[in-house]
């Protein structure tokens, strides 16, 4: 199967490749700057903006599958239109897609969301999110959209790096108590996505660890998997912050764990010390 991964230098689609590369997949992968560490079968610069990139790439790679990973941010045109523009080349080319989104498409109001919940968001980027995925179903017919929390996994994510500039006293900041996720190590979440993109996969899917910690719990966990002192880690309310954004939001994902193979574990569970992913 062939796999173009968009997104590829960043930290979802570096494991994607490797997992797909270790598949025996041919994979190839995309960047919007520099290639990133991963070793993909080859690298195409895209700008989710442009759309004639994008049909060169599709008409180029002719991949059975695109998983879209870009992170992007609050930027309508990348975020939100970007992948509308994918799923249309991907359809016009005979390429099924899958779309990963995010839990900031949600207000945290009802705090459990199953994937029959409404997107509600309450940010500038969580409801580019939101467009996006409305936006990606309606044109693709056999489109897939995964939403996803909190990513963890190597020590590598931005939420492991923030714990250890926090502990070190090298980076100004505090750990809400109040809000709250479901995060998900990158290993499983990428498993689960090429067994979804195999498995022809369509609609909306959740993919969030069950266990729901605070952003400070989150802290503690990674400060003692990794011996730090997790006493130097400042604590805050996000609700007395000027940050916006939800509190609490809990992905339910037992519906499309009940159809996986790969396990979606908690992070109590990947983050004990000497646990081995």
């Amino acid at each position: 199967m062939t796999f173009l991964i968009v997104g590829g230098s960043g930290f979802l689609g570096t494991e994607l490749v490797r997992q797909a590369r270790a598949d025996g997949h041919t994979t190839v992968a995309t960047y919007a700057t520099k290639p990133g560490s991963a070793s993909p079968s080859a690298w195409r610069r895209l700008d989710l903006r442009d759309s004639g990139s994008l049909d060169t790439v599709l008409s180029e790679v002719r991949p059975e599958v695109v998983l879209n990973v870009s992170s992007g941010s609050a930027h309508w045109p990348t975020t939100a239109e970007g992948p509308v523009r994918l799923a249309m080349a991907a359809a016009k080319y005979g390429s099924r897609i899958v779309h990963v989104s995010s839990d900031a498409i949600f207000s945290g109001a009802d705090v459990h969301y199953d994937e029959s919940s409404l997107p509600d968001p309450v940010t500038p980027y969580g409801a580019a999110k939101a467009a996006a995925e409305t936006g990606v179903l309606a044109v693709h017919q056999k489109a897939m959209v995964a939403r996803t929390s909190l990513i963890i996994g190597h020590g590598r994510s931005v939420h492991e790096r923030l714990v250890h500039d926090l502990a070190a006293g090298t980076r100004d900041g505090a750990l809400f108590t109040d809000d709250v996720r479901c995060p998900v190590h990158v290993t499983d979440l990428a498993a689960a996505l090429l067994e979804l993109a195999a498995a022809d996969a369509t609609g909306i899917h959740h993919l969030a660890g069950p266990d729901a910690v605070s952003r400070h719990e989150l802290g503690i966990l990674i400060a003692a998997r990794d011996g730090l002192d997790a006493t130097q880690l400042p604590t805050g309310l996000r609700a007395e912050s000027t940050l916006p954004g939800a509190l609490d939001v809990r992905l339910d994902s037992r519906a499309t764990q009940q159809g996986l193979r790969t396990t979606l574990r908690g992070a109590r569970q990947f983050l004990r010390p000497g646990f081995a992913i």
